[in-house]
């Protein structure tokens, strides 16, 4: 089966516009909002929220969390997982802290990022925003607040999200998992 492409580059803009101007609607002044992505693959995707944000003249403070430590499968894995950096220059006490990921898939990323998040602090909430819900796939009672689209897929695809500054386009692939 050849890779499925399920989004362009335009889409994704379209995606990442509206998710931008649901999120002014619900935040207003995002002076108790901060805005945090999921290493690796959530920052690029929080970056370009960011961006649109600022268009705006909205403000707000941007988080990069990396969870391997806090993965469940951290030590059953047959390869060695390498750290990201977390970088969370700003105090998540009593905030609204909207978490950041491509695509939500199992839920168990969003599970360990929940759990690293209470290393730096207590948020008053949290707030889920993905690109990709890949909704009968989850493992974990866990639900997008905010998402680009669903996805159904089997599971044996995958969801490959692929960056313009990483892969030089940007779009959304549905492959068969052994491709």
């Amino acid at each position: 089966m050849p890779p499925k492409k399920i989004l362009n580059a335009k889409q994704i803009s379209t995606i990442i516009s509206r998710l931008s101007f649901q999120l002014i609607e619900d935040h207003n002044d995002f002076n108790q909002t901060a805005l945090i992505a999921i290493q690796p693959r959530g920052v690029l995707f929080a970056k370009r929220i960011l961006k649109m944000l600022n268009k705006k003249s909205i403000d707000v403070d941007l988080g990069i969390l990396d969870i391997t430590f806090f993965r469940d499968d951290f030590r059953r894995n047959q390869r060695s997982l390498k750290a990201s950096r977390t970088d969370l220059n700003f105090s998540i006490e009593n905030k609204t802290i909207v978490l950041i990921d491509d695509v939500l898939y199992t839920g168990r990323s969003i599970r360990a990022a929940l759990d690293a998040l209470q290393s730096y602090g207590r948020p008053s909430s949290v707030q889920l925003l993905n690109l990709i819900d890949r909704r009968f796939s989850r493992e974990l009672p866990i639900q997008p607040d905010y998402c680009g689209i669903q996805v159904d897929s089997r599971m044996n695809q995958k969801v490959i999200v692929k960056w313009f500054e990483n892969d030089n386009e940007d779009s959304v692939y549905l492959i068969r998992h052994n491709d």
